[in-house]
């Protein structure tokens, strides 16, 4: 293995360099510090993180538990928070802003931006005669394009990837490999990465005395512009009403939602969250990893979800909630502090043996 590289060129395209003003334009930051003057003639090559940055590089400071790597960085400019500004090193230039992870973000991409689709059919693709596949996008190798299927302009479908009869994809999507795509009506600028599979049945089933009878379940997929969704996450479509995926909201990898569950805007779901049948997250809601919520309920606006904090009622909006079942944060950590409160002061009768119990008599 070789020395750390940040950006290694064999996975991930770069462009630049780039003055520091057009960093700064990126990122929304002001040029600040004792070498702002001479940093104006410079050009920057890349991104790294504070240890390793050279001066040809740009890095970033946004959580202060890393504050002592700031002084030592040999970076050439360094993206923080104004109150930080001042501990920026000599030899590298501040650029100041509000929200320096934003400013690290933009100031990344545009080091590293997303990758172009070439647009083309690969010989190896099937697609089906009567799909509509937009000419500026790009259909991997091995890739099956259903029936009725439409293909917006610069999509991107990855190798093995299969989207179903009459799926239609929105503009610029980013579909990985294997992900598959059935009964989903998809925004623009969604990305879902490899192995994801959306529009499949839901769980649904009548119980008889002799098993189980399944449900049809005919409602749809709806994910709204600007989602992200993780790699192996699993969306049931909706059994008569459609299951809705809201815009701008991020899904990560093993989350699993289930039919007629209707996220919104702008919603976090972490790692191995489940979400049960007919759940309605309202906007900007964030569920902490391996998070469970049965089905039925509602989860008001920016309400917060613990990690592994199973929820079996009604989350009003702005609460936050934790543990099995959940409750509020505060009345949770109050029921910790009185069991730890009693187990540390609890008594009992000493046994034989232990150290402190009365000796035993010559007849013992």
């Amino acid at each position: 293995m070789g020395p750390e590289i940040t950006g290694d060129p064999r996975f991930f395209a770069r462009s630049g360099p780039f003055d520091i003003g057009t960093l700064a334009t990126a990122g929304d930051a002001k040029v600040e510090g004792r070498d702002a003057g001479a940093a104006a003639a410079r050009l920057f090559t890349g991104v790294a993180p504070l240890q390793s940055a050279g001066p040809a590089e740009v890095s970033f400071l946004d959580n202060r538990r890393y504050a002592s790597l700031l002084g030592a960085t040999k970076a050439g400019a360094v993206i923080v928070h104004p109150e930080m500004a001042g501990a920026v090193p000599a030899g590298a230039v501040a650029l100041v802003t509000p929200e320096p992870y934003l400013g690290w973000a933009r100031i990344a991409a545009l080091f590293h931006p997303a990758p172009s689709p070439t647009p083309g059919i690969a010989p190896s693709a099937v697609v089906d005669p009567t799909a509509r596949i937009d000419p500026a996008a790009e259909i991997g190798p091995l890739a099956v394009i259903g029936a009725g299927a439409e293909i917006g302009a610069g999509c991107r479908i990855g190798p093995l990837a299969v989207i179903g009869a009459g799926v239609v994809l929105g503009r610029d999507c980013r579909i990985g490999a294997q992900v598959s795509i059935s009964h989903a009506l998809i925004g623009a600028r969604v990305a879902i990465y490899p192995g994801a599979r959306i529009g499949q049945d839901g769980f649904g089933f009548a119980v008889t005395a002799t098993g189980f009878v399944s449900v049809p379940q005919i409602g749809r997929v709806i994910i709204e512009d600007d989602v992200e969704i993780g790699a192996n996450t699993t969306i049931d479509r909706g059994s008569a009403a459609d299951t809705v995926i809201g815009a701008g909201s991020r899904l990560d990898n093993l989350v699993q939602v289930g039919h007629n569950v209707h996220i919104g805007r702008a919603c976090i779901i972490v790692a191995q969250a489940g979400i049960s049948g007919s759940t309605v997250l309202e906007d900007f809601v964030m569920a902490g990893g391996q998070a469970g919520l049965i089905g039925h309920l509602h989860i008001g606006r920016k309400a917060r979800i613990g990690a592994q904090a199973g929820v079996m009622a009604d989350v009003a909006a702005g609460t936050s909630v934790v543990g099995s079942p959940a409750q509020p944060v505060t009345t949770f950590f109050r029921e910790v502090a009185t069991l730890r409160r009693l187990a540390g002061t609890g008594k009992r009768k000493p046994r034989r043996g232990d150290a402190g119990a009365a000796p035993e008599g010559p007849g013992g």
